[in-house]
């Protein structure tokens, strides 16, 4: 078992939570979130309550935190809320943990942590400390995984209130309605300095195995490898892309496709013949060309011993770039 970072955060310490009253079930889990903030204030904890209001908030407050030396920032919202409070904490010792009231909630479903806000409550305090790998894409850190082609393409017509509204289901509709038109481009990687040119529909790159919180497109991925996990979705049209997701949803893994390639690198440059829309942690980034590189031991994440075990071991041996 890994040996973690450091202990549970000790009574005393001070906490930022960084509340989104955007995030999918904010509004729903309003009165849960106060009782949250009870039982650590109870446990001992000094915690201070910040709402955002728009786009970046999160980052500046998390920032802060971390210049003036709190001990954890825990991040109620989704994984959009998550993923701007860690681009404020890279690189510093303030932790980070979620609690999840998004629309997905992937890293929570990554780490095991209970649905309850309650339980999970009771539970953050006596979580340790770890150091985990990031990715870079251009200028923006991500903890999850980037992904470039058709996923990107669905998170860029997404609205905000359809998200509250339809949940995952907003992310089902938006597929389907740019599913016929979509079709497979020409990419070339630059994996570590290896070039290789592939017609791709989708690529992830991921730091963790999660996507989406139903399926493992990059399995192999591990937290302290020093590289991002990448899987190529060949093909030239939407039916081919359908088939590989089916098969990962149903079988919790995607090594087995043939539709899907696996390579591994430290570094990794994404050029299209035409731009290509990208997403980080699901929240929409930018376009391609773009360039990618995992940082080791970037961040410091509360986290099960358990799931530490897990995303930290050693993955079995992989083709392409090491």
């Amino acid at each position: 078992m890994i040996a973690p970072h450091a202990g549970p955060l000790a009574p005393g310490s001070r906490v930022v939570v960084i509340a989104n009253p955007a995030s999918g079930q904010a509004e729903a889990l309003a009165g849960q979130l106060a009782e949250a903030i009870a039982v650590w204030r109870r446990h001992g904890w000094a915690v201070e309550l910040q709402h955002t209001r728009a786009s970046g908030d999160a980052t500046h407050f998390a920032a802060r935190a971390a210049a003036e030396g709190i001990g954890l920032v825990i991040a109620a919202g989704g994984d959009g809320t998550l993923n701007e409070a860690l681009n404020g904490l890279v690189g510093s010792d303030t932790a980070l943990a979620p609690l999840p009231i998004g629309t997905v909630n992937v890293w929570a479903r990554e780490l095991a942590l209970p649905r309850n806000i309650r339980a999970l409550a009771e539970l953050l305090p006596t979580l340790p400390r770890y150091r985990v790998d990031v990715g870079r894409a251009g200028t923006r850190w991500f903890l999850l995984m980037a992904g470039i082609g058709f996923d990107a393409a669905v998170v860029a017509g997404l609205h905000a209130h359809d998200k509250r509204r339809l949940g995952m289901l907003a992310y089902v509709m938006r597929a389907f309605a740019i599913a016929r038109q979509y079709r497979g481009v020409r990419v070339r990687l630059v994996l570590d300095g290896r070039v290789i040119q592939r017609r791709a529909l989708m690529i992830v790159l991921g730091n963790t195995p999660l996507y989406g919180g139903v399926m493992q497109l990059t399995e192999h991925a591990r937290f302290g490898d020093g590289v991002l996990d990448v899987c190529i979705i060949r093909g030239s049209s939407i039916i081919d892309l359908a088939r590989a997701a089916g098969a990962a949803i149903l079988l919790r893994r995607a090594s087995i496709d043939p539709r899907m390639e696996h390579l591994r690198a430290h570094d990794i440059r994404i050029e299209t013949r035409k731009p290509l829309p990208v997403q980080v942690d699901g929240d929409l980034l930018g376009q391609t060309p773009m360039q990618f590189a995992a940082v080791e031991r970037a961040l410091t994440v509360l986290m099960p011993p358990a799931r530490a075990t897990a995303l930290f071991a050693a993955p079995p041996p992989a083709g392409g770039v090491v």
